[in-house]
This record gives structure tokens, C-alpha cells and sequence, in this order.
């Protein structure tokens, strides 16, 4: 969710959108077990639960549901953020010129991530990893929220600055060598999960925006979505398994239709459109029948297969019914029972989500750099892993939480 974006000039008054508990305690807990799964991934001797479910076998498993869960958050957010955006700026240019923004900074983020490791060091003349770890603390000084102040107001353009020459300079200096011994720049097939995202909010905005005041038009949206999604699946339509998400980001539907019913979601429990439902109650006889038809729509496409790898609408759909209901009482018990303190450990996860995204990469890549194979050699298999990992996600939850309080902070 958009926040305010600081001012040079103190005096200068900046519109902000009040917080919702529930986006944040929501998108925190997606956050944690985000960083719990990935670790526990690398565990041995666990139930197949545990993680993802193989893309050939028609299944899901709660590790399936954590990408979409950000999904769902991101379009929750995205009618927030809009409105808060051209409350501060009316101009669409400017808006259209932000979305493009975010969606090239993610992306860059996530092919740093994506090419960690695989660069050839007697080309770039440094560790991979350490490459990487460079990337990204440049792509930090670009997307810190510097604090307002007088005194370092000129000082703050100047890090954004060398933080942007950073990046550029370490995309310039990349190279990769395949098997054959040929030399081949960055690796853009698979832009790890943030370049799917930037793809996902890209698509979702460009068909939001345009359509944002009628109310309808989300809900609309994700039908059509859902629908393109059944019919790539069923091979109904096929062009979009022959063309690159550069040239078709929408690939078959399935992540901009999860991101499509985020932003539905949020009309009906906040921001302006969900004053047309008052109260708890209200919201909830709207909010109740999507989920059951989302959930029922999702047990009769079942013959097109369960699966997150093949992206499938029986997955997509059962995300979204099951999200509609976590966000439901969430909502009910942080922001109608004001019961936020149990969910005190989640704020910075919540607050600061691409920090606290980045911090585990950045520990992984340290690690690399400085050859430390400890933790990939004990407590690697079965509980005494499941511990390791409880306490990884703990010490990265912390320091996300030191950071937030020392105003490190990324906003895109």
C-alpha cells in the first residue's frame, strides 16, 4: 500500500491515506512464510506437503498459495494507492508514468535475483554473488524513503543517484559464459518472482485504470480473466505459450485474474467505493458469495487440472476463495475489533515488504561470497531443519524490524 513519499521542504503539507491494519497484518504473515517456505525448501526428509506441489501432478499444497497470496495483496492495494496518488497529483500522465516506473524496477529486481550467481567471474572480475549483493544495495539507495530534512535535503538526490549509476553500471559490466563457452549478457527468461510480479501489476493496472470508476469493472475483469485462463488451459487458446512475457506479460491470465480479484476485494472493504457497505455485515453478504463462487467455480474446472506450475484456474480460483476469507477476518479482527497487538510481529514484514524481501537474498549471497557452507551441512534434514528455518525467519523478521526503526526503508 502507498505511503507518503517525503518532502524536502518540511512546511510542505503531504496527503496520506490512513494505514488498513488488515492489508498490512495480511501481506506481513504472506511475507513470513514466504521467507519460512523458501528456507525450508533446502530440508530434507519432510512430508511432500512441505513444499511445492510437482507440475504434473493435479495438487496443491499451502507453499502454492504463497505467491498468489501476494498477488491477491498487491490488487488489494492498488486501489488505494491510486487514489492516494492522484489525490496528491491529478495528473494520469504522472500516473501512468509511476506504474511504469514500479514495474521497471521490479523487474530489474527480480533479473539481479534471477542472474545471482550465474554471472562468470573472470568476465565481471568479481564473485557472482557479490555482483549481485552490489545490484541490489544500489537498487536500496535508489529506493530508500529518505526522511524529510533540511539539513541532508541536497544530500539525498546525490545517493539516489549513485545508486541508480550503480545498477546501471553493474547490468553494463555482466557477463555469463553457457556450456558451449559462449558469452551471453543477463538471463531474461526468468525473472524470479519480482519480474513476475512487475509483469502482473503492469497488465492489472493497465486494465484498472482505465475502467477504476465502475465499480463493476474489477469483478468483470476477473470473470474475463478467470475465463482466458480455462481457455489456455483447455489448449482453446494457445498463442500465448509461444510468445515471451516481453511480448504478452498477461501470459495466460492466472496471476493478473488473482491480482484482478485482490483489487475487487478491496472495493468491498475499503477505500472510498466501500462506503457503499458501511458496515461489517454489509460487506460480508458481498464478500461471502464471491468467495463461494469463486471456490465452487474452482471444484467444476477440476478436469483442467490442480496445479500452480501449470498455473491452472482450479488453483487460481481456490487461492482467491481461500484469500477472500483469511482478508475477511482479518479485516474483522484488526480493523472492526481494533485486535492488532498479536500481530505485532508481522509490522515490519508489512510495512516494509521489499526489504524484508531482499534480506534473505542478501544473507543467501553473503554466505556465497564469504564460503560459508555451515548452514547448508547441519540441520538439513527433518526437524532439527524445520528449527533452523523457525529461527532464520525469525533473526530476518528482526533485523527487517532493526532496519525499519533505523528509517531504512524501500518504497517503489
Amino acid at each position: 500500500m502507498a505511503t507518503t513519499h517525503p518532502q524536502s521542504d518540511l512546511k510542505t503539507r503531504t496527503v496520506s491515506a490512513p494505514r488498513v491494519a488488515s492489508i498490512d497484518v495480511f501481506r506481513g504473515l504472506t511475507m513470513i512464510v514466504m521467507i519460512f517456505v523458501n528456507d525450508l525448501d533446502e530440508i530434507k526428509g519432510l512430508p511432500w506437503w512441505t513444499h511445492h506441489a510437482p507440475g504434473k501432478v493435479d495438487l496443491m499444497t499451502y507453499v502454492d498459495m504463497v505467491f498468489p497470496a501476494f498477488l491477491f495483496i498487491l490488487g488489494m492495494a492498488i486501489p488505494l494507492a491510486t487514489a492516494q496518488r492522484l489525490r496528491k497529483d491529478p495528473s494520469i500522465l504522472h500516473l501512468w508514468g509511476h506504474v511504469l516506473l514500479r514495474s521497471v524496477s521490479l523487474l530489474v529486481l527480480g533479473l539481479v535475483l534471477a542472474n545471482a550467481g550465474v554471472g562468470d567471474p573472470l568476465l565481471i572480475h568479481m564473485n557472482p554473488y557479490l555482483w549481485a549483493i552490489i545490484a541490489l544495495l544500489g537498487a536500496m539507495l535508489f529506493l530508500q524513503v529518505y526522511p524529510p530534512s533540511e539539513k541532508y535535503a541536497a544530500l539525498f538526490p546525490v545517493l539516489r543517484s549513485v545508486g541508480l549509476i550503480t545498477v546501471v553500471v553493474m547490468f553494463a559490466i555482466f557477463h555469463r559464459s553457457d556450456q558451449y563457452g559462449l558469452v551471453g549478457w543477463i538471463k531474461t527468461a526468468y525473472p524470479e518472482i519480482l519480474g513476475l510480479i512487475a509483469f502482473t501489476y503492469f497488465c492489472v493496472c493497465l486494465l484498472y485504470l482505465p475502467t477504476r470508476r465502475w465499480l463493476w469493472a474489477p469483478f468483470a475483469w476477473f470473470v474475463a480473466l478467470s475465463a482466458f485462463c480455462a481457455a489456455c488451459t483447455a489448449k482453446w487458446i494457445t498463442f500465448p505459450q509461444h510468445l515471451s512475457l516481453y511480448r504478452w506479460p498477461l501470459d495466460n491470465g492466472a496471476w493478473a485474474s488473482i491480482a484482478m480479484a485482490g483489487v475487487a476485494t478491496s472495493l468491498i472493504f475499503v477505500g472510498p467505493a466501500s462506503l457503499r457497505w458501511p458496515t461489517f455485515a454489509s460487506k460480508m453478504k458481498l464478500a461471502l458469495p464471491f468467495a463461494a463462487i469463486c471456490l465452487i467455480a474452482g471444484r467444476l474446472l477440476t478436469p483442467l487440472g490442480i496445479s500452480k506450475i501449470r498455473a491452472t484456474p482450479t488453483w487460481c480460483l481456490y487461492c482467491v476463495g481461500s484469500f477472500v476469507l483469511i482478508f475477511s477476518l482479518l479485516y474483522w479482527i484488526c480493523d472492526v475489533k481494533k485486535h492488532t497487538r498479536w500481530a505485532a510481529f508481522t509490522k515490519p514484514a508489512g510495512a516494509n515488504t521489499l526489504l524484508t524481501y531482499l534480506l534473505p537474498d542478501l544473507w543467501y549471497f553473503a554466505i556465497s561470497v564469504l564460503g560459508v557452507t555451515w548452514f547448508h551441512n547441519h540441520f538439513s534434514e527433518g526437524m532439527p531443519g524445520v528449527l533452523r528455518t523457525v529461527v532464520f525467519t525469525a533473526m530476518i523478521v528482526a533485523i527487517a524490524g532493526v532496519l525499519t526503526r533505523a528509517k531504512v526503508r524501500l518504497q517503489l
